[in-house]
């Protein structure tokens, strides 16, 4: 029995995952969201392991649950692709590189941290990572907005987050409500339906 376990693990789809998302833990600077483009560009571009709108859900499903929504990611990715397995060698390597990193800063913080050039090349790089998360959030807009309705929802969203600081919950739990109210397909029926019988 569990010889045939076994052979049904795709051993090569795991390290592939785990391979990927320690590229993507390795060579992001800023954490959070700004790894929101390198995982986007690795999963939907590179891998094909996801469509567009499947990943836009896929990070409104990570910034609702606890946690990073990075580490978040990285458990539904893996195990969208290979199940339970896939998720645990996801998270893995997604956690390896930060967590070798953050041990290495703390035994040498001091020195590093009067090193000038250390900190020019943050304040250099902290630019380009918000250019990197805004073109993430293009490429994903272009797929999610496809309609006036989407991009009204878009807009008020933006608009509530950025005046009143609300819980990113909150704001997902109003799109949640908005995309029932608004952009339901029964709901686009019965309007199609009225309209028929009017005319």
């Amino acid at each position: 029995m569990s010889r045939k376990v076994q052979s049904d693990i795709n051993w090569h789809l795991l390290w592939d995952l785990f391979f990927t998302f320690l590229r993507i833990g390795a060579f992001t600077i800023g954490g959070g969201y700004a790894m929101l483009p390198l995982i986007q560009k690795e999963t939907v571009e590179k891998k094909q392991w996801v469509g567009e709108e499947e990943f836009a859900e896929i990070i409104g499903l990570s910034q609702t649950a606890p946690g990073a929504i990075a580490i978040n990611s990285s458990v539904y990715l893996g195990f969208r692709v290979a199940g339970v397995s896939g998720a645990i060698f996801a998270v893995t390597g997604m956690v390896v590189p930060s967590l070798l990193i953050i041990l290495t800063i703390a035994v040498f913080f001091e020195r590093f941290s009067t090193i000038s050039a250390v900190k020019a090349i943050f304040n250099g790089v902290r630019p380009a990572v918000m250019g990197l998360i805004l073109a993430a959030l293009f490429k994903i807009g272009k797929s999610v907005l496809k309609n006036l309705t989407s991009f009204i929802i878009f807009v008020v969203m933006l608009l509530i987050g950025a005046i009143f600081d609300l819980h990113p919950v909150l704001i997902i739990l109003m799109a949640a409500l908005a995309g029932i109210i608004f952009l339901n397909d029964k709901n686009k029926n019965k309007k199609e339906e009225k309209e028929v019988e009017k005319a």
